[in-house]
């Protein structure tokens, strides 16, 4: 799996960016054809500061490409947030993906 980081007014930290490849292994134990993710943090001047903090990721699947987003007051549960979108779109591409290669053949 091929991460990139990208941030917009918010400094990276080694914490942060073990947080989300944390994260991101529950993805790849789900669907292991993820090829890359791109992450974009950033801190937007929003009129309510509870959802001042945005995460943005893109994955690029083998065949499909997901995005999710959060906006967050909190930086870490913005990245969870958006983790856990992407992570129940993983699981339904993955059973339509599986559902569509091991259909049984009809019988006429």
């Amino acid at each position: 799996m091929n991460l990139k980081l990208n941030s917009h007014h918010v400094e990276i930290t080694p914490a942060m960016h073990s947080h989300l490849e944390n994260k991101l292994t529950k993805i790849v134990h789900h669907f292991d054809q993820v090829i890359s993710v791109t992450v974009n943090l950033s801190i937007n001047n929003e009129k309510e500061k509870d959802l001042h903090n945005h995460a943005e990721i893109s994955l690029h699947l083998k065949g499909k490409d997901l995005f999710a987003e959060a906006h967050h007051g909190d930086m870490y549960h913005a990245m969870d947030l958006a983790v856990d979108k992407l992570d129940r779109q993983v699981l339904k591409h993955k059973e339509k993906v599986q559902n569509h290669h091991h259909a049984s053949p009809k019988n006429h």
